[in-house]
């Protein structure tokens, strides 16, 4: 089957690859011609595992391509995937002139018959809206469907290549058919595909990451209450999940969420809502706990030195938003990062993949550090941010020696408070009570 995708950022660069990988013919467009051109030399324009093996052997295979010239790459495509970026706006909605400006591309371009795939995250309706920008444009029949995607970062490849579910939302019968032929090779176990109109698929993703991001934002709450009550989050947590109506998953407290996905696609969320007259209070209940949440770590930090970080230094293990990923889109650590330089301390971060799209951001206004020891030697206190797996287990006698001042701040809660406080340390979590006595 021979496929076109719109796009080749997150989305449309892992859709691309992993449909190649199944061997399928598949061109990817893009406007930008340096991320293409890098393309076509193996380089990724993301940090995601797996991704660049994927793109290297398929491209090597002759089954996948790159180009900026969107009307090569959509003639005799029988699938068009839209993967652009949908931006939040000022008000928190939706920016969807990138995706119908490429509606307006592929509708000029059509050669024949082919099925328009909404995989960017979009607004209830935006379907609607791109079968007209299309109907007034083409000179032959489509059809547009709408098929999420579910891939989390840091673990997207995997996501693609065995789903949990495939949401199509089309009443098309030629489009669902091509598209279930197209999944055929990801769904052979277990049919996984869920079909459904249009408007149901668009609105299935926003209520998948809001659900998810509720669930973070109420343990959080949840951790700030143990903290005043002197209760252990962890145990709680344990409690909980325990209950098979509830579930282990997205029970951890943190820092907060951050990401591409979440943040943005709960004001989409809350913006539609009231589009239509309708106050989605719960998510935006969500959004000012998560907001409220991202300013605990640094509270924590300069109460723990009476109100002032003049003269201290700081280590902050963690820039991305979470571990397997270089984006730090509205990462806790880059809201820490500015509260401590605005309290008057001097920081020094490190992180396996990340620092040098922060240091694009911040500048020299930190210090950055590859090995996570040498970040902490001479710091006055370290905070843990984003749990990566060399954060783990470090060697607390190591770090004693290396930082002015045994102070630990655990904003992941995977350490053991009673471990690290008898290796001499000041310990602070996230909602771990005074003691901190379930902790493993």
């Amino acid at each position: 089957m021979k496929i076109c995708v719109i796009g080749t950022g997150y989305v449309g660069l892992v859709a691309g690859a992993g449909f190649s990988d199944m061997g399928n013919d598949v061109t990817c467009c893009d406007v930008d011609a340096s991320k293409i051109e890098g393309l076509k030399k193996g380089v990724m324009p993301i940090y995601e595992p797996g991704l660049d093996k994927l793109v290297t052997l398929n491209v090597a295979e002759g089954r996948l391509t790159f180009t900026t010239d969107v009307a090569s790459g959509v003639a005799g495509a029988e699938v068009i995937l839209l993967a652009v970026g949908t931006p939040p706006g000022p008000d928190g909605s939706a920016d969807l002139s990138f995706i119908f400006k490429a509606a307006e591309q592929v509708a000029d371009a059509l050669t024949g018959w082919a099925v328009l795939v909404t995989k960017s995250t979009v607004p209830v309706g935006t379907g609607d809206k791109i079968e007209a920008i299309v109907k007034k444009r083409a000179k032959h029949e489509f059809a547009v469907a709408s098929n999420p995607e579910f891939l989390k970062e840091g673990d997207a490849v995997n996501d693609f290549m065995k789903p949990d579910r495939v949401v199509i939302g089309a009443d098309d019968k030629r489009a669902v058919d091509t598209l279930r032929a197209l999944y055929a090779p990801f769904t052979r176990t277990t049919d996984r595909m869920l079909v459904m109109d249009r408007r149901s698929s668009e609105l299935t993703k926003y209520a998948a990451n809001s659900m998810l991001a509720t669930r973070i934002s109420f343990m959080n709450d949840l951790a700030n209450l143990c903290e005043l009550l002197g209760a252990d989050i962890e145990l709680v947590r344990r409690g909980m999940g325990s209950d098979v109506r509830i579930g282990p998953k997205f029970l951890f407290a943190g820092p907060g969420f951050g990401g591409s996905c979440f943040p943005k696609d709960l004001r989409a969320a809350v913006s539609t809502g009231k589009d239509v007259g309708y106050d989605l209070a719960i998510l935006n209940a969500v959004v000012a706990v998560n907001e409220r949440q991202k300013q605990k770590l640094g509270e924590k930090v300069i109460a723990h030195f009476g109100g002032s970080l003049k003269g201290k230094r700081i280590a902050v293990w963690g820039l991305a938003f979470k571990p397997g990923t270089d984006d730090t889109r509205e990462a806790p650590a880059l809201v820490l990062v500015e509260q401590l330089l605005a309290a008057g301390a001097s920081v020094c971060a490190t992180d396996p993949v990340a620092m040098e799209v922060v240091r694009k951001q911040l500048g020299d206004r930190i210090e950055y550090e590859e090995s996570n020891y040498d970040c902490a030697k001479g710091a006055d206190a370290l905070v843990l941010v984003t749990e990566w797996h060399e954060f783990r287990r470090p060697s607390f006698e190591r770090l004693k020696s290396l930082m002015k001042q045994p102070v630990l701040f655990d904003g992941r809660n995977i350490w053991s408070p009673a471990e690290v406080r008898a290796a001499g340390f000041s310990y602070y979590g996230i909602g771990r009570g005074k003691g901190g006595i379930g902790a493993s």
